[in-house]
């Protein structure tokens, strides 16, 4: 099955708007928006859009 996500678990990304390095801990997909949303280890109370992130290359 083809995922339709960009990050997965354990993935370290860079968020755009800090420059930080962290680490994805969960993704959950909001239907009515028809986005993905990340909760992150370094800080699990918030959660972001795949728009706000981006890989590490």
């Amino acid at each position: 099955m083809k995922r339709r996500n960009k990050f997965e678990q354990n993935d370290t990304v860079i968020l755009i708007n800090t420059g930080e390095k962290v680490t994805i801990n969960k993704s959950c997909y909001v239907a009515k928006m028809k986005k993905y949303t990340y909760t992150i280890k370094e800080n699990p109370k918030m959660f972001y859009f795949e728009e706000e992130m981006k890989e590490i290359i």
